[in-house]
């Protein structure tokens, strides 16, 4: 669509665009301050509360994990028709909320409420971002601008790692002979210190300025009439039993929904059965059920979006590609910290200190550099971003089983800011890729869709399996540091079905990509040349 005189006036100016990524970089970095605070204050919630390693990986993935995928997509689909600063500023005051109350728990079953809402909270952020981002800067930046704004995952969750581990020990050292205020742990203390400043954070990101959605590509998209009857039916069609009512005109459907409904109480059934997981299988099976039945109503309510992202045998093999990657991210991001707590007699100030430093500039340096060389790549070849995944599988394997086989603690955290820089670089190509295969109205849906998947298979499965196999090595007979160093790293098995798909989506993506908007315009579409 030609832009007319009045649109391109509307156009953002670059220094505010670079403004706006600022700001939403901070965003970024408070939303994985929040997250991921947890790794280092784990050995504290263990002893206080009495739960395992299992259930501490069910804390910090899959509760959250579950929550924050599945309303992601329907707060991805309102993001793609309301005004995103708006959602992004609502969003991160509610998560703030829910952080500093996590310091109020004083059970698992408290804790594990209050990461429910950090996860919904969060998962109004990326999406819209990615969207807004899209919007102020061109195509041929896209990877490089995503991967900037990625970056506050690993700024985020090297703060988080620090400031977890400064003040629980500097708190604990305070009240060492009890008479805390209020009989509060430094966990809890901790958890309030940094949901707080995000509710201030919030009121300068309803601010920013809204950009023309689809104007950096000429498809300039008009404003939504009734964006809050959008999210109503998308949330409908995820909350049950909402989501069976809305399939109840379409009986062949409801009968698809009813039985996926079955296996995946059956799958659930046996895994609680070899597990003993029972917290863990029931919140993934009612995260997957939720997600079977959004798919079907998106086919039904807005098919070419659904036809654009799953007929596309690229955009499938790559959302499956990296959210498998994320497995050993995730999981050996969230347990390297208490592995060095329990291998060293060392604070957990000292850990979260050259941790966090370790992680928060090599993961700037490592997505920062990556988006680049996606970027550079991808102007020589149409499938060049994807390298980034083999590229980051082949750096991140050798460095990790040098650092859990190390017994010099320097060496562990030189070695992990190293690790960091690979497990970081491919973090711009996943969603520049997902957005160059769907059209600009479909993009926060889209965006959202990866964000799914990399939650349930990174974020869900990659801290609980890690924490599984260690109390199953340790039932075994092992101690509890050698346990969870062979946990991690069997964990690395997964980096081989990572590398099929990553081939898979090569292999596909030139022409699907080429064809966008032909494929685009047979679903119907309305695309002026």
């Amino acid at each position: 669509m030609a832009q007319s005189p009045q649109q391109a006036k509307k156009e953002p100016g670059r220094w505010y665009a670079h403004y706006v990524l600022a700001v939403l970089v901070l965003v970024y970095i408070f939303n994985f301050i929040d997250r991921n605070i947890l790794s280092i204050l784990a050995e504290d919630i263990k002893a206080d509360l009495g739960i395992s390693d299992a259930q501490m990986g069910f804390l910090y993935g899959t509760v959250f994990a579950v929550f924050y995928a599945v309303f992601g997509i329907p707060l991805a689909r309102f993001a793609d028709v309301w005004t995103r600063r708006s959602l992004i500023s609502i969003g991160l005051g509610f998560w703030s909320l829910m952080t500093a109350l996590s310091g109020l728990a004083r059970s698992f079953a408290a804790l594990a409420t209050y990461r429910i809402g950090v996860g919904i909270g969060e998962a109004s952020a990326s999406p819209a971002a990615y969207s807004m981002l899209s919007d102020y800067y061109p195509p041929h930046l896209r990877a490089t601008v995503i991967a900037i704004y990625a970056a506050g995952v690993y700024i985020g969750a090297g703060i988080g790692i620090f400031l977890g581990g400064y003040i629980v020990e500097t708190w604990n050292a305070a009240y060492t002979a009890g008479g805390a205020p209020f009989g509060l742990k430094g966990w809890q203390v901790a958890f309030m210190v940094v949901g707080v400043p995000g509710l201030f954070m919030a009121l300068w990101v309803r601010t920013l300025r809204e950009p023309q959605r689809g104007i950096s590509e000429g498809l300039v998209t008009e404003q939504h009439p009734a964006p809050f009857k959008v999210l109503g039916r998308e949330l409908a069609a995820i909350v049950p039993p909402l989501n069976v009512l809305s399939l109840m005109g379409h009986p062949r459907v409801l009968r698809t929904n009813m039985l996926a409904a079955v296996l995946i109480i059956l799958a659930a059934a046996l895994l609680i059965w070899l597990t003993g997981s029972v917290a863990q299988w029931v919140t993934s099976a009612f995260g997957v059920y939720v997600t079977v039945s959004w798919a079907q109503s998106l086919k039904l309510r807005d098919p070419a979006t659904y036809h654009m992202m799953f007929g596309s045998k690229a955009f499938v093999y790559a959302m499956l590609a990296f959210p498998t990657t994320a497995f050993m991210g995730y999981g050996s991001g969230f347990w390297i910290p208490p592995l060095l707590l329990r291998i060293h007699d060392v604070g957990a100030a000292e850990v979260g200190l050259y941790l966090g430093l370790g992680a928060a500039f090599g993961g700037f340096i490592g997505i920062t550099a990556g988006g680049i060389l996606a970027d550079y790549l991808k102007r020589k070849f149409p499938s060049g971003r994807l390298v980034l995944s083999y590229i980051g599988i082949g750096g991140f394997t050798p460095l990790l089983l040098m650092l859990l086989t190390t017994e010099s603690l320097t060496a562990a955290y030189v070695i992990n800011f190293f690790l960091t820089i690979f497990a970081a670089c491919t973090g711009g190509v996943p969603p520049s890729t997902a957005a160059d295969l769907v059209m600009p109205r479909m993009r926060a849906t889209a965006g959202a869709y990866y964000i799914l998947m990399n939650t349930f298979i990174g974020l869900a499965l990659g801290p609980y399996f890690m924490g599984l196999f260690s109390d199953m090595f340790v039932a075994g007979g092992m101690n509890d540091a050698d346990a969870l160093r062979w946990a991690v790293g069997v964990s690395m098995l997964t980096f081989i079905p990572a590398l099929l798909f990553t081939y898979l989506a090569q292999k596909h993506l030139p022409r699907e990509e080429a064809s966008r908007l032909q494929r685009a315009r047979a679903l119907g579409e309305q695309i002026d040349d």
